[in-house]
């Protein structure tokens, strides 16, 4: 994947199943959950900045203004930076992606899932 020190983008795939979306990373409303990937200390990658997509406004039934949403399949892109004391090898830097579901009628209660990336130092 790279060198000590040298600047990594990774894309992260996100897929929503159909009749669903989950709150963005910037939602409408505050007892909204957002869209949160947070990274694990440690590892041969450092930093971890999230770019999240572009979300779109959708009007629920349940919601009296539109709500900041992302539907469908989106990628979330990260920048890493390979540490300069990374050991040669593999290894694989651990997240945490947190999201609230929601459908046209109602959201269901926050889940969060562990994501991965492998990485190899050379």
């Amino acid at each position: 994947m790279g060198k000590r020190n040298a600047a990594v983008e990774v894309r992260i795939p996100v897929m929503v199943d159909p009749g669903f979306h989950v709150n963005s990373n910037t939602p409408a409303e505050d007892y909204l959950i957002p869209l949160r990937l947070v990274w694990n200390p440690g590892g041969g990658l450092t930093g971890g900045q999230v770019a999240y997509p572009k979300p779109a406004l959708e009007k629920y039934p349940f919601s009296d203004k539109p709500l900041s949403v992302f539907t469908g399949n989106f990628n979330l892109v990260v920048k890493f930076q390979v540490a300069p004391d990374a050991p040669a090898g593999p290894g694989a830097k651990v997240g945490k992606l947190r999201y609230q579901a929601c459908d046209n009628k109602a959201c269901y209660p926050p889940k969060t899932v562990e994501v991965s990336v492998p990485y190899q130092v050379q």
